[in-house]
């Protein structure tokens, strides 16, 4: 047979469309399967469904197909209750439960179409295993087109209570969302899907259509909306691709769509962006190679100034090889941060005051740990030279406004200071003097910090005692005092006089 040969036929055409439906359907319900970590629960209600399928075939007579979906759909609600049931009522662990009700109901349906088959009747287990997408007739696929609009249309209209129990359970329940309601449902979509698979996937490889694609979308974004479309896009391409795989190589369509599912999952966990390895592996090279480049440039200025700056004081002192200094330093040279003519090295103004930010970050961060964290000073320092390059600007000013402006780190090493001074600074004032609070200061982690204090925007006070370690102000009765370090930052406006910009 060639390539697409197969799809002039009538059999084909329903296979194809079969399989755009499920692949869809999958996908979509998949994500909210994945997300609540019910996988074992879709592959629970994939095997429970079979003696439902099994009691539907013996009592619908001429409606077959309905007959199957009724009685699967009352096999898959049954087997949710009851392990529901055993979860909450049982002292029997989650995946426990779980295990205790599909076995024992997938037996059940096993013995009952062994019983069917020995009275003559036509009920092929395989098939139900593992798919016969190429046997539906118009009734299944009528059937599979009602459930994947049901499930579909259903996801749309509930989607806002479906996000809210995925993710937020408790807080959907005090918003009044009935979650144990939306549970329940959810199994009655899935029962649903399961159901429209059979033929397609059977019961054993449905749980990889739910499971597959989703997991394959939640590597490519981290929007739920994104991931739902992504899910179904992903559930069709294996679906159509893997029914074209079985064509071609005569194999079982089931088993190759889900073999091509596992293929894409494949190549999302190597090339996803932001969660593919390869990405994460280019993500840590750039990384260590960031955080070395920045540690040759904070161990030059540190060599500058000990007047000791040389090719190999900075090379003994990093313990990089010749060729990783000497390409740092080319790139130190190329951004103006240090010069390197006639083989002596030397830093820029540029390069100190960028290898200064980093020092500030390294002894603020081993600050924090000490006073904050209550670590002892000598376990902080390869903490802080991991942190020291992920810290940012604010993040360093919060710290800094946090632990009241610092000037010694827990060595007694100086901190690198904000070049910011304040036009009038709250310690410059006399004892006895009256002041009140500018409105303008360095950043909000200082206005934050003041405010801590109680001390908000014109906020009138008199310095009522001046101290080495700090300065004690007087607010109506109540008395503040600020730590000296602070005071060197806080702007103030002396009465009478216009607020001072900073």
């Amino acid at each position: 047979m060639e390539l697409f040969d197969l799809f002039n036929y009538a059999l084909g055409i329903r296979a194809l469309i079969a399989s755009i439906l499920v692949g869809m359907m999958c996908g979509v319900l998949g994500c909210f399967i994945v997300l609540r970590n019910m996988s074992l629960m879709g592959d629970a209600l994939a095997h429970a469904v079979l003696p439902g399928v099994v009691l539907g075939f013996v009592v619908a007579g001429s409606a077959v197909a309905l007959g199957i979906f009724a009685g699967a759909t009352i096999a898959g609600l049954l087997a949710a209750i009851m392990i529901t049931w055993l979860q909450h009522n049982a002292k029997t662990k989650n995946d426990a439960a779980i295990g205790i009700v599909f076995t024992a109901m997938f037996s059940l349906g096993v013995i009952g179409i062994s019983k069917v088959s020995r009275k003559g009747a036509h009920l092929d287990l395989d098939h139900f295993l593992f798919g016969n997408v190429l046997g539906l007739s118009n009734a299944d696929l009528y059937l599979t087109a009602g459930i994947t609009l049901y499930v579909l249309l259903s996801v749309v209209l509930f989607y806002r209570y479906l996000f809210a129990t995925t993710f937020q359970p408790v807080i959907a329940e005090t918003m009044g969302i009935p979650v144990k309601v939306i549970h329940y449902y959810l199994m009655l979509l899935l029962s649903f899907a399961v159901v429209a698979s059979l033929q397609a996937v059977g019961v054993i490889l449905v749980v990889a259509m739910l499971i597959t694609p989703a997991s394959t979308a939640l590597l490519l974004s981290n929007r739920l909306n994104w991931v739902i479309v992504i899910s179904g896009i992903m559930g069709v391409l294996a679906s159509v691709i893997g029914l074209v795989v079985a064509d071609v190589y005569n194999a079982p369509p089931g088993p190759a769509m889900v073999v091509v599912a596992t293929l894409m999952y494949l190549l999302a966990v190597f090339f996803a962006p932001k969660k593919g390895l390869l990405f994460k592996f280019l993500y840590k090279r750039k990384t260590r190679n960031r955080i070395q480049f920045e540690d040759t440039l904070k161990q030059t200025l540190k060599l500058h100034e000990r007047s000791s700056l040389s090719l190999p004081n900075l090379q003994e002192r990093l313990g990089f090889n010749s060729r990783i200094l000497k390409y740092n330093l080319s790139l130190l040279t190329k951004k103006g941060l240090v010069n390197t003519k006639n083989n002596i090295i030397s830093i820029t103004e540029k390069g100190i005051t960028q290898a200064t930010r980093l020092v500030r970050a390294h002894r603020l961060w081993e600050t924090y740990l000490v006073e904050e964290m209550s670590m002892d000073a000598g376990q902080i320092h390869e903490e802080a030279e991991k942190y020291e390059h992920v810290l940012t600007d604010d993040i360093l000013d919060e710290l800094e406004a946090k632990l009241g402006y610092p000037k010694l780190d827990p060595h007694g090493a100086p901190i690198p200071q904000n070049e910011y001074q304040p036009e009038k600074p709250l310690s410059m004032l006399p004892l006895n003097a009256t002041a009140e609070i500018a409105q303008q200061q360095l950043n909000e982690h200082l206005i934050t910090r003041l405010w801590q204090l109680g001390l908000g925007p014109e906020e009138v006070f008199i310095i009522t005692e001046i101290e080495d370690n700090y300065i004690e102000i007087k607010m109506g009765r109540e008395l503040v005092k600020v730590p000296r370090t602070l005071a060197n930052k806080v702007n103030v406006v002396k009465l009478g006089e216009q607020v001072a910009m900073g």
